[in-house]
């Protein structure tokens, strides 16, 4: 039960929320036309890229600190 609140507090980082939203705007302006399939998977890349490098780099710190 502790972790799953654990992640969930997790979810509701800036980082992550910004994440999210961005993800929502974007998929909702490709829908309507406004910004090109190529636009989105352009930004959406880069979002996306950034949040997992960042959590990965995260992880690979704490686990050196407990070593």
């Amino acid at each position: 039960m502790e972790r799953i609140q654990e992640r969930l507090a997790n979810l509701l980082s800036v980082k992550s929320l910004v994440t999210v939203i961005l993800t929502v705007i974007f998929a909702g302006l490709s829908v309507r036309g406004s910004v090109s399939s190529e636009q989105f998977l352009t930004v959406f890349t880069v979002v996306i890229s950034f949040y997992f490098g960042t959590q990965t780099q995260r992880k690979s710190t704490h686990a050196g600190d407990e070593t």
